[in-house]
């Protein structure tokens, strides 16, 4: 069954949630994070709930803040933090465990809530390390649309993404890695035309065990299809892996 509802983060944004219901539930909770101009209707989001849905994992994904239905501007993986929150919260009322899975700028937003939070387990798909991005034709055209005038009404008009005017300068991914307290998987296409698969060693370098690095021959950028297998693998790898006992476990 997948069920659509609304909910609102800590400061106060709408968001737009769908829900996929397992029939046989594990007493986990996935939740799937999009990237950069995605939602959580988007065909390659679909398709890995589906997945980990069928692995008996309740799915919650949401569209991040300015994309879409939301509310709010986009601040590229900053704010949004408090969007995993408010996803997390939502996942928690069925599950005993939570874990979080991002692709690209979500994969920065769970980054930045695990990094305050104890979930357990990450699982993060074509992160950046650095803001520095590479001189490819790629990460040129996602300057000229999320730095310039010009790009942020392209943006709007062509995406329905709403992006903020201003940039907090966040601590970058490769800092959020080093304060994870939880199993954490980095996931990484050698095909990543945006994201050289090198961002993927700094973050592992980074990261304190337990940490797993997988890096995917002919996979691209972000939720395609050759990152789906891998993503269930991680996330059976980073339950496994949790020093965290589910509660109705531990109450025994």
């Amino acid at each position: 069954m997948v069920e659509q509802e609304w909910t609102t983060t800590g400061d106060g944004v709408r968001l737009a949630v769908r829900r996929w219901h397992p029939e046989a539930t594990t007493g986990t909770a996935i939740v799937a994070v999009h990237g950069f101009g995605a939602t959580k209707d988007s065909p390659t989001v679909g398709r890995v709930a589906e997945a980990l849905r069928a692995d008996g994992h309740q799915v919650v994904s949401y569209t991040a803040r300015g994309h879409g239905e939301s509310e709010g501007h986009c601040t590229l993986g900053d704010l949004e933090r408090h969007d995993v929150e408010a996803a997390v919260r939502l996942a928690r009322r069925d599950a005993d465990r939570v874990v979080l899975v991002g692709a690209s700028m979500g994969a920065i937003a769970v980054l930045r809530h695990a990094a305050g939070h104890a979930p357990e387990g990450v699982v993060t798909v074509s992160s950046p390390a650095e803001w520095n991005l590479p001189r490819t034709v790629q990460s040129a055209g996602a300057a000229v649309l999320t730095q310039t005038g010009f790009g942020r009404w392209v943006a709007r008009r062509a995406l329905r993404v709403r992006l903020s005017r201003q940039w907090s300068d966040a601590a970058p991914p490769v800092d959020l890695a080093r304060e994870i307290d939880a199993p954490l998987a980095i996931i990484h296409g050698h095909a990543d035309a945006f994201i050289k698969s090198a961002e993927a060693h700094k973050l592992y370098a980074a990261a304190p065990d337990p940490r797993r690095m997988e890096l995917v021959e002919g996979m691209g950028h972000a939720y395609v299809t050759e990152s789906v297998p891998v993503i269930r693998e991680c996330v059976r790898w980073a339950l496994s892996s949790s020093t965290v006992a589910p509660a109705s476990l531990a109450a025994r």
